[in-house]
């Protein structure tokens, strides 16, 4: 029985393929299927594929990792034909060429640099504090649905209005400096965050919390034991939203009125035509983005990593 768990502890999922159910020998090099039997014994067959899928899918699995290197290089290839065959202008379309020049100029002068921390210290600060009041407004409003009655016609109403119209006022309000920028990456954050949490802590099952009365747990207890684990994958989920968004809210607030940041720096290049220092912040906002996101994949993986741990099959 043990050497039966042990040899099917090394199947392992496939999520590569669009296949319920699958998995990997690595053992053997074979895909086999799972079906669960109405004693609920689990067994494993020989997957049945078809021959080119079966190939297709044993290439993603080896060599999966170059592919986006691989539509990365023939994305920017297009660019530069397109731009030879079109014979466009620099300040209309730059070569993929020209804005590695520019980008590496603007990198060694320091210019790039400077705003691109400016740009990241407004984008952490506003995640932050944009996270933390809406998770503890959504936990008010899991618990309370007379707060839920009262506040969520103003929550949706605040998110039909663009932020690019409020930022202005916040900005007029607060001024140019980064605290205006700082609450409205907070603000466009706040709302996916807020959502996430209440959607989590709502989903807890009832007989969880039943069990944890009568164990007399109290009310931090139970927030620390239940609702926090419960709730942390949805949560983790609406924070993977917040951290894109958090780019765009800090980028916007520097349009409107800043002396610093990427946003400033589009700006300036855009009045400027210098184009190819536009997509040079622009590509620099989404490794910024992308950074982020991954940070919250990293920590979802350490908070989360029971939910990963290989689970060994029932014996047939």
């Amino acid at each position: 029985m043990r050497s039966s768990l042990r040899r099917k502890s090394r199947l392992r999922f496939c999520p590569e393929n669009a296949f319920s159910g699958l998995f990997y020998c690595p053992n053997s090099n074979l895909f086999r299927t799972r079906s669960v039997r109405q004693d609920g014994t689990v067994r494993m067959k020989p997957a049945a594929l078809e021959p080119l899928t079966l190939s297709a899918v044993r290439l993603l699995r080896r060599h999966g990792h170059w592919l986006l290197l691989v539509s990365l290089l023939a994305a920017l290839a297009a660019w530069q034909i397109l731009v030879t065959l079109a014979k466009l202008p620099a300040f209309i379309l730059p070569t993929p060429v020209q804005v590695a020049v520019r980008f590496w100029a603007a990198l060694t002068d320091g210019s790039l640099l400077r705003h691109t921390f400016y740009t990241l210290s407004e984008v952490i600060a506003g995640l932050l504090a944009g996270s933390l009041l809406a998770t503890l407004l959504g936990y008010g409003l899991a618990r309370s649905h007379t707060l839920e009655r009262l506040l969520s016609p103003y929550l949706v109403a605040s998110q039909a209005i663009p932020i690019v119209a409020v930022a202005p006022l916040l900005v007029i309000w607060f001024g140019p400096g980064m605290f205006s920028k700082v609450l409205i990456c907070a603000l466009i954050v706040f709302f996916p965050v807020l959502v996430n949490t209440v959607v989590g802590l709502r989903a807890v099952p009832d007989n969880l919390r039943d069990l944890m009365r009568a164990m007399r747990a109290t009310r931090l207890q139970t927030l620390r034991h239940l609702e926090i684990p419960a709730a942390l994958p949805v949560f983790l989920g609406g924070l993977r939203i917040g951290a894109t968004l958090s780019v765009i809210g800090a980028v916007v607030g520097e349009f409107v009125g800043s002396d610093r940041g990427l946003g400033f720096l589009i700006n300036v290049a855009r009045g400027q035509y210098d184009t190819a220092l536009v997509f040079a912040a622009i590509f620099t906002l989404i490794v910024l983005a992308l950074a982020l996101y991954g940070l919250v994949i990293l920590l979802e993986l350490r908070l989360l990593r029971y939910q990963h741990a290989p689970r060994p099959e029932a014996p047939r």
